[in-house]
């Protein structure tokens, strides 16, 4: 196995460990082998009916056979993610989902960042990681989601949350999972009256200097197009592109 294969691998396991772990703050989401496939779905629920849909993760397998094994296990909905090699062409995996009756979703990059050479952008805000309840309950008011519970603002935790202050508001924040001996880096985001000034790359800076100072071998993430534009003045490299299908029809068992 090339030293680019096994680097991407590596990086698709760190992707399904650490999206599942941040999904799993609501309900547990799980992640397992099925197969050549990577499975990221619920942890059993009482009420099938409160399933949320599934992720099938795919690489270096034919669409043909992810196809075949996906609708085998599948609960209800789903989607297949297949991940893609910087040098290998899209085309054919386009053309044989699409005749598998699949549509495209969306495409992202996939990125690397191998924690080696951090940038040191200054900060025009206040940096800070999230650990005390009452700045857990206004991030959580902002982003109108449950706050993060006590136990999880602590060292032990299995994510750190990071926000960009100005004076007495949040402005920006993103999240570091630890996942397979690295991290993966979710739910960057800066609000718009604050952008072009710099505090997404103070934000990233400080969460990979953390990540680094605590034994992580890299960062990983997937990024829009448009976020696509900050990871590489981060250090980030685009090692390969996510290619998101859904079933036209839902399929059940």
């Amino acid at each position: 196995m090339s030293i680019a294969k096994r680097e991407m691998e590596s990086a698709i396991e760190v992707f399904v460990y650490g999206y599942s772990t941040d999904r799993s703050r609501t309900f547990p989401y799980e992640a397992s082998r099925v197969g050549p496939l990577w499975l990221m779905r619920d942890a059993v629920r009482k009420n099938p009916r409160n399933y949320r849909s599934e992720e099938w993760v795919v690489h270096d397998v034919a669409p043909q056979e992810a196809d075949a094994i996906a609708r085998q296990h599948a609960r209800s909905g789903f989607a297949i993610s297949v991940m893609m090699a910087n040098e290998e062409p899209d085309g054919p995996t386009r053309t044989a989902y699409k005749d598998l009756g699949y549509r495209l979703l969306r495409t992202e990059g996939f990125f690397l960042q191998r924690l080696r050479q951090i940038p040191n952008p200054p900060a025009v805000v206040s940096i800070e990681r999230v650990q005390t309840v009452e700045r857990a309950a206004q991030l959580g008011k902002i982003m109108r989601k449950r706050p993060i519970a006590a136990d999880l603002l602590g060292d032990g935790a299995p994510f750190r949350q990071y926000v960009a202050v100005d004076g007495n508001d949040i402005v920006g924040r993103v999240r570091s999972v630890n996942a397979a001996g690295a991290t993966w880096c979710a739910a960057m985001y800066v609000e718009p009256s604050h952008r072009r000034r710099g505090i997404g790359q103070a934000l990233m800076s400080k969460m990979l200097h953390d990540d680094r100072a605590r034994g992580a071998r890299c960062s990983v993430l997937a990024a829009t197009h448009a976020g696509a534009l900050l990871y590489p003045r981060m250090g980030y490299e685009r090692i390969g592109t996510l290619l998101i299908f859904q079933p036209k029809k839902r399929t059940a068992k």
